[in-house]
């Protein structure tokens, strides 16, 4: 199975077929940085990630570019209050986004340009577009002419006299059209400003994005991305921009992801519903949280909540467990592996299907979601083979080595199981004690008990320890090996 992307230009799956065969480009719209990062974020950042490890896993060199806008209303603003200058601020925000992606495990585009660094090609672009009649000059400022381009709202399949009916704006004396939008903006008294043929002033966002993805990735390219709430105006605009300057296709494949609900409302900072990732990760592990974000398809909306939470935590504990245990394993000799159960057969089945069927989960539209599940049944296999053949398991060395080999080999691409397996259970577990009523002592002293109980078969007394345990959330784990625990 090739690989198709969802488009939302056409609205359909398409065969993904790059511009230039082998690479491909690839512009997502970063952050706005003047405050701490949300789940919002976080979310974009994990799935643009990912469609960059798995592109380049498929074999693709990839250029992968995602800005900063670094001068905005908002970052004036919040150097306003500060008493600061716009500088300070992006600096400051730059580097807590960089901490707060790092934490999650992405890995570091290709380049991540400044918007304050491209002011040279804003401009050519911005001279461009009026001198083929797209934009105009008015007061001091440049505005685009939407009606000039005939495909504008082509993304969002809107039109402007749907989008005219529903806004609550006014002609005024600058605008042709209530819909134009300003390509320049003339400076005012207090903020930060670059020469220009128009005067003094600072570039609109959509500018911005267009400039930055030009430069880097040429007049056409493959992807562009960024979050649901982008395709309007921001993505409309660059459209309008980007193909009225240079009269060609901008953009072949459109990809955005969905938003992330709290209790089925949009997360939004209007609605105060929101949490930066530096608050979730109070309490939550920074590979949950990745591993939650891939727990839905990408387009899917994401229902974030607590249970939710440790619902994709007791997932990935499932994996790490896995992962451990296999590291438990005895060393077998140098012989081929031993002659296999069906329960081992079936293992052997799994591991053969497992790359193909990884890959064609990913290839349908990136979607991790179902590729985690071959992960799971490769799992399930391991724990019934490794619970049946106890210490002989290390018989089996070869097909063991090549499912944890398959099992990394996928982590990698999901960016995921990036700490030792025991190092990050024991994490997880120190995390988990901390919010129980029994102490680490009393839990292996309890289990010490049942052991013996077990051994002795007071059955009814093992059982009873057991439901004590779970009722203070602790949840038992009995294999070949013996007894391990881990806070439910």
């Amino acid at each position: 199975m090739a690989l198709r992307v969802y488009n939302t230009l056409t609205g359909e799956k398409e065969l993904f077929v790059p511009l230039v065969p082998g690479k491909v480009g690839m512009y997502v719209c970063g952050v706005t940085v003047y405050d701490y990062c949300h789940i919002g974020h976080a979310r974009a950042g994990v799935v643009f990630d990912v469609i960059f490890r798995y592109l380049k896993y498929a074999g693709y060199e990839v250029t992968y570019v995602r800005n900063y806008t670094d001068i905005d209303d908002k970052i004036i603003n919040r150097a306003n209050q500060e008493g600061s200058d716009y500088r300070t601020v992006a600096d400051r925000y730059i580097g807590a986004f960089d901490e707060d992606m790092a934490r999650l495990g992405l890995q570091k585009p290709t380049v991540e340009p400044k918007a304050t660094d491209h002011m040279d090609g804003i401009i050519t672009i911005i001279e461009a577009l009026i001198t083929r009649g797209h934009a105009y000059m008015s007061g001091g400022d440049v505005y685009y002419a939407v009606e000039s381009f005939p495909d504008y709202l082509k993304l969002s399949g809107r039109t402007l006299e749907d989008m005219l009916a529903g806004a609550r704006v006014e002609t005024g004396d600058k605008k042709r059209h209530p819909m134009d939008f300003a390509l320049w903006k003339g400076s005012k008294p207090g903020e930060p400003w670059w020469h220009s043929p128009w005067g003094n002033g600072r570039p609109g966002w959509h500018i911005e994005c267009s400039a930055m993805s030009m430069e880097f990735l040429g007049k056409t390219f493959d992807i562009h991305g960024g979050g649901k709430d982008l395709v309007f105006p921001h993505h409309e605009n660059e459209i309008a921009q980007s193909e009225g300057a240079n009269g060609c296709q901008f953009v072949r494949y459109w990809l955005h992801n969905g938003f992330v609900n709290i209790n089925s409302e949009k997360m939004s900072k209007s609605l105060g519903n929101f949490f930066t990732i530096r608050e979730v990760l109070k309490s939550y592990d920074p590979e949950t949280l990745r591993f939650f974000i891939l727990s839905a398809h990408y387009r899917s909306p994401l229902d974030f909540s607590d249970q939710n939470l440790d619902e994709a935590q007791a997932g990935l504990e499932r994996l790490y467990s896995c992962l451990a245990a296999l590291d438990r394993v005895p060393v077998g000799d140098n012989g081929p592996d031993a002659a296999l159960t069906p329960v081992g057969e079936e293992l052997r089945e799994k591991v053969t299907q497992f790359r193909s069927r990884f890959i064609e989960a990913m290839d349908d539209d990136f979607n991790a979601a179902q590729a985690l599940g071959p992960l799971f049944d490769m799992v399930r296999g391991t724990n019934r083979f490794l619970a049946e053949s106890g210490e002989q398991a290390g018989a089996s060395r070869q097909l063991l080595g090549q499912l944890r080999a398959l099992l990394m080999e996928a982590g990698g691409v999901l960016g995921l199981f990036t700490v030792p397996p025991e190092q990050w259970l024991a994490g997880i577990k120190a995390a988990g004690v901390g919010r129980l009523s029994l102490t680490v002592e009393q839990i292996e002293q309890l289990i010490a008990e049942r052991r013996e109980a077990r051994q002795t078969k007071n059955f009814t007394r093992g059982d009873e320890i057991r439901d004590q345990l779970l009722a203070a959330g602790v949840q038992l784990l009995d294999s070949a090996q013996g007894t391990t625990w881990n806070v439910k």
